[in-house]
């Protein structure tokens, strides 16, 4: 599955993963590959994935087709 995440500073960053949590003003989630698409929206915290990590203060994801689209303020 691919997670792009992009912030005011960059133009946007592509990593496949097989998972990633996200902290959803709803409460925290986590997205697999073959998830059913959503719009959510994320409040402060931590996005987590296989390798890595991003400190968020606000923002909304999108899930389509195994591709999961991060717009995020750090």
């Amino acid at each position: 599955m691919k997670l792009n995440i992009i912030t005011p500073r960059s133009a946007g960053s592509s990593i496949e993963v097989s998972k990633v949590f996200f902290p959803g003003v709803e409460g925290s989630f986590e997205i697999l590959s073959g998830h059913a698409p959503i719009v959510a929206a994320l409040k402060e915290g931590d996005i987590r994935w296989d390798s890595g990590s991003l400190h968020i203060r606000s923002g909304f994801v999108q899930v389509e087709n195994n591709v999961v689209t991060a717009v995020v303020e750090e």
